[in-house]
Parts: C-alpha cells; structure tokens; sequence
C-alpha cells in the first residue's frame, strides 16, 4: 500500500517546489506536473509531487490524518 500526502505549493524553483504539509515544510520534486503554480495543491508520495488534486479533495484528506493523529494519541 502507498501512501500519498496532499501539500500546498509556497515556492517553485527548477523542478522543485517547496510545499506546506499539514505546517511543516519540505522541498519536493515536481518533474511530474505541468504548470504549477504558487496555491496548488499536490498528493506527495515518495518525495515527489505525483498529481494535483483540488483545494476541497486536499483539506478533506487532512482532516482524516489530523483525526487519525487523535486517535492515535489517546
């Protein structure tokens, strides 16, 4: 099974972005996905940005691993 994170693009550079995952930021690759832009939100998987997905689809997904977290945490 993999897993893939959404993140929020806040920098481009040469087929490397710098997004937000869930407040921590980490520099990916971006060599899959045309025309990126600085707001866009992509699925991570393996240091790489694998597709866009839209702002919706994203903090949905979010919200499960923020209450997964609880979960794990009680």
């Amino acid at each position: 099974m993999c897993l893939g994170l959404p993140g929020r693009v806040v920098e481009l550079s040469d087929k490397k972005c710098i997004v937000d995952i869930m407040g921590a930021t980490r520099q990916i690759a971006a060599d899959f996905i045309k025309d990126l832009k600085i707001g866009d939100y992509v699925l991570i998987h393996a240091g790489c940005a694998v597709s866009k997905i839209d702002e919706d689809e994203a903090k949905s997904t979010i919200e499960i691993f923020k209450e997964l977290e609880e979960v794990m945490h009680e």
